[in-house]
Parts: structure tokens; sequence; C-alpha cells
């Protein structure tokens, strides 16, 4: 009934066109190298800001949806893959691409991204209330121990170092306890700067690490460091034989990337790699594997999408992001003042079903606006990278200044994106430090709140079982890492 309610709205001639704008600026953004999803939606961001919320939560969904199509095209047809859960793709794809088979394995990253998030948000139009109610159900405790679980989760699943992905976790924590103290009403870190008494500007923090410093290590790449870009001599099509080999991926793959992507500590690069694994097993054309199997593309890029879907179940139910990309939109609601968690779907009804049905009809239009067009996506990954960084930091100076008026905010801009350049040529990820800050001060006030109901006992943590086995999950996901690389190497010296 509410879902109905929410294509109701979602129809509107007004939020239509919304939808078809979102995703069209999301693919024309994201389609370009180096431009993953999460960098896409802070690039354009600031734009949403002029609109009413229903409206522009439609457009930023459509944003969302389009910006993680545009990054399978580079992966294919470049090697460049946006986010780490494209690189499987590139390993089938770019091969595909060099055979002249670059139009077939756009086509089925296309209709796998469509099949795969279709039952994935039917899935999340499910899952979600019923994922609320738990969520009303869950004390103080458990709520930190679920936070603390997914921040570890985050963290030893991007870059290749867990105490480098912690460090960036702990930047982005501190960047949280700016401003006024919430129940002391102390000002913290603010060193006498007025506009820091509220806080950083999450916007321009956001912008900062994901735009601007996209832009800086674009710039000093150079033009020895592009990468030549295969064009598409045939259709963007499949034919009879490599329909058959896909469907069945894109269905395994949906049926990988849902479930973990909904998970607290979920994300996208646990199924699309453990896809293209499972896929590689399967296949009876071992031999092509590594040269271009179309099952390589189709399954990982339906795990990604469907994972992508998912992440919205505990980000919508519970208020926690799980990747980047989803942290973003979790800003998206902020900026209107809409916190999601538990009581989301009460308080804001309308808004959320509304949010639901856009995506599922954002859906279609990616696939019916895409597949026609693909070619002309193309053509944009031959602007010159000069005209491309240009592009970045204008469009990034201009949103951060509408969105505040404030020169400080796009000063912290370009402050986040020195830091966040210098991070990335160091090996440092940089979702941990936009999740961290964003979920930083909610962990805080949930920590509070638990000592305060146990009249200052830490043993709450440990003695209500919940809470507990949460705890002891996010020490076996932040000591099994390491675990896996001593043995690989233990394995590794002794084949030798």
């Amino acid at each position: 009934m509410h879902l109905f309610e929410g294509f109701s709205t979602a129809f509107a001639l007004q939020n239509l066109l919304f939808a078809l704008v979102g995703v069209t600026i999301g693919t024309l953004v994201g389609v370009l190298p180096g431009l993953g999803p999460a960098t896409t939606l802070a690039l354009l961001l600031p734009l949403t800001l002029v609109f009413e919320p229903v409206s522009a939560l439609v457009l930023f969904a459509g944003i969302y949806y389009g910006s993680m199509y545009g990054g399978s095209t580079t992966a294919i047809l470049m090697n460049i893959p946006g986010e780490t859960s494209s690189v499987p793709t590139t390993l089938e794809g770019y091969p595909m691409a060099r055979r002249g088979r670059g139009g077939a394995a756009l086509a089925t990253a296309a209709i796998g991204s469509f099949v795969a998030g279709t039952l994935a948000m039917i899935g999340v139009v499910f899952l979600s209330p019923l994922m609320s109610e738990v969520g009303k159900a869950l004390q103080p405790a458990e709520y930190f121990a679920i936070m603390v679980f997914a921040f570890v989760t985050v963290t030893s699943l991007v870059g290749d170092s867990v105490v480098k992905g912690l460090a960036s976790l702990a930047i982005g924590l501190g960047i949280g306890l700016v401003g006024i103290d919430s129940l002391t009403g102390q000002m913290r870190y603010a060193f006498g700067v007025a506009t820091l008494n509220d806080g950083v500007s999450l916007v321009s923090l956001a912008v900062g690490l994901f735009a601007i410093s996209e832009a800086f290590s674009l710039a000093s790449r150079g033009p020895e460091g592009s990468t030549p870009i295969i064009g598409l001599d045939g259709p963007v099509w499949m034919n009879k034989q490599e329909w058959k080999r896909s469907w069945k991926p894109w269905l395994r793959g949906a049926g990988l990337g849902f479930p973990i992507g909904a998970l607290p500590a979920g994300g996208a690069e646990i199924p699309t790699f453990l896809s293209y694994t499972i896929e590689r097993r399967l296949s009876r054309r071992k031999s092509e594997w590594g040269k271009g199997a179309i099952e390589g593309v189709a399954g990982p890029e339906a795990a990604n999408n469907a994972a992508f879907s998912g992440t919205l179940i505990p980000l919508l139910t519970l208020g926690i992001p799980t990747s980047a990309t989803a942290g973003m939109l979790l800003l998206a609601f902020q900026m209107y003042n809409i916190q999601p968690g538990p009581l989301l779907f009460e308080s804001e009804s309308p808004l959320v079903w509304t949010l639901l049905a856009s995506m599922l009809i954002g859906n279609v239009m990616l696939l019916v606006l895409n597949l026609p067009m693909v070619k002309i996506w193309v053509k944009l990954l031959s602007i010159p990278e000069p005209l491309m960084v240009a592009g970045i930091l204008v469009f990034s100076t201009l949103g951060v200044w509408s969105s505040s008026n404030s020169i400080v905010d796009v000063c912290l801009a370009y402050g986040a994106g020195l830091v966040g350049f210098f991070l990335r040529r160091s090996g440092y990820p940089i979702a941990p430090i936009i999740i961290g800050a964003l979920l930083g001060p909610l962990l805080e006030e949930q920590f509070r709140r638990a000592m305060s109901f146990s009249q200052g006992d830490w043993t709450i943590f440990l003695t209500r079982p919940v809470s507990a086995v949460i705890l002891l999950l996010a020490v076996a996901a932040l000591v099994a890492p390491a675990v896996f690389r001593r043995l690989s190497k233990t394995k590794a010296i002794a084949s030798e």
C-alpha cells in the first residue's frame, strides 16, 4: 500500500523529470575516467540543495544509480575501475573490448545491473520495514556494537592495509568531534573559528576528499599516465550464445550481492570478487578466462549493483552507511535534517516510499536510456584531462560556495582535497574518513547513552549477549585479514 502511494508521487511529471535528469547526469559524470560513484555523488551533491526534499532525493537517487552504471564503461573500455568492487569487471571486460566484443560486455553489464538492481530493490521494499522493527528493539549498547562492527569491516575491506584503514577512520572520527558537544554544550576543536561551531561542513569535506583530491590526482598523473580507449566497432548487444551464458550469472550475482550488501557491515567488494570466483569455477570454458569470458562481466556487475541496492537497508533502517557511496546518500538526507534510522519509515513515510519507488523507476530509465546512448558516453572518454580537471575544480568550488556562501567552507574543501590527495598517494583509503565523520557523533551519542543506562559500567557492552557477539565478530573481522595473509605467505613459502 505504501509503495503504491510512493509510485503515485514518483510518477508525478516533476519527479519523473528529476529522476530522468538524475540518471542522465549521474551516468554522464560517472562515465568519466577516474570518477567513481562516490566521487560523482560528492561532486553533484550541492546541486540538490535548491529543491524540495522529495524532489531533491529523487534527483539524488537517480544520480546514485546513474553513477554506478557509468563506472562499468571505463572499467571495460579503459581498464580503469571506478571502485575496488569494479576490479573483477576489468579482468574480463577489458580483454573482451580488445577482442572487439566491448559492445557485448557493456550490454551484459547494463542488463545484468538492471536485473540485479530490480530484484534487489524488491528485496529492499519488503525487508526494510521489517528491519526497522528490529532497529526499534535495539538498545544503545547493541547500536554501538553494530557501528563498531561496520567501522571495522569497512576499513578492513578497503585498501591493502588494515592499519591504514583504521588510521583513516580515526581521522574521520576526530573530524566528527569538532563543534559543540551536544551533552555539555562545550566547544571542541573549533580553534576560535565561528564557522566550525556547528562542526565541519560534511558537504565541503566530501567534495574535497573525493572530487577535489581526484582532480589533483589526475593533474599529477600527467599525459603519460593516460590510458588508451578501446572503441566500439559493433553493436552494443549480445548474440544468442552470449545471452545464454549471461542470464545465470546475473541471477547468481544478484543472489550473492543483495544479502551481503544488506548486512550492516556489507559492501560490494566481497560479493563481486566472490561472484567472479564462482563463475570461473562453474565455467566450462576455462581457457577463455583472462582473455574475455562474458560470465566474468555478467556475474560481478550484477553482484555489484545488487550489493549497492542492498546497502539501502542498513542505511535507511539503522542510519549506517557501509560504503562511501551510501555515505553520500546519508549526507543528502542530513542536508534536509532527515536522519535515517528505525523511525524513518514512520516519521518520513511518504518521502522514503517515494524514494524507493523512484529508484525502481530510475533503474528502468537507465536501461532504456543507456543502451542506445553508450556510444555517446564513450565519446566523453576522449575529453582531455586538463579540461576534466578544470571542470571538476570549477564545479566543486561553485557547489561548496552555493551550499554555504562561506569562504571558510571553500578553503576547507580545498584543504580536504590536499589531504585526500596525499593520503591517496600514500595508500590510505578515503572512504573510512567520510564514514567516520558521518557516524562519529552518532557513535559517541550511543556510547554515552549506554554508559548512562549502566551508571558508568563499561561491561554493559560485554554482559548484553547481542552486543558481546557483535563485538566478537568485529574483533574477528579485524584479525581475519592478517591471519589469511600470513597463511597465504606460509603456503607460498612451503610450495617453493
